[in-house]
């Protein structure tokens, strides 16, 4: 059951269930639960982007995670003009791209 709204940690009557979770979660702290993602985690190049898998404890206890590929912010050539873009390491350990020159 949720707290009571006269808790001095929880404000409001409503509950979200977390999965993996016992629990159930007040929703104003489930943002802290869910993953942040700022940008695309996919390759321009070959387009290689995260996947998904458990965390296991020493008890075995799977929880949810995510791998992310080794993406970098580099300028590259993409139809003869320079622009930036993430690119996985492989693409750039291969020469899949080519690296604008930066002009000094």
């Amino acid at each position: 059951m949720c707290r009571p709204a006269r808790s001095r940690w929880y404000s409001g009557p409503r509950c979200g269930i977390v999965p993996g979770s016992r629990h159930p979660v007040p929703l104003h702290l489930n943002h802290y639960l869910r993953y942040s993602v700022d940008m695309a985690k996919v390759c321009s190049s070959c387009g290689k982007g995260p996947s998904f898998g458990n965390n296991r404890s020493h008890s075995m206890r799977a929880t949810p995670r995510r791998f992310d590929p080794n993406l970098q912010k580099v300028r590259i050539i993409v139809a003869g003009t320079p622009t930036r873009a993430y690119v996985c390491t492989r693409c750039l350990k291969a020469g899949k791209v080519q690296k604008a020159v930066s002009g000094a």
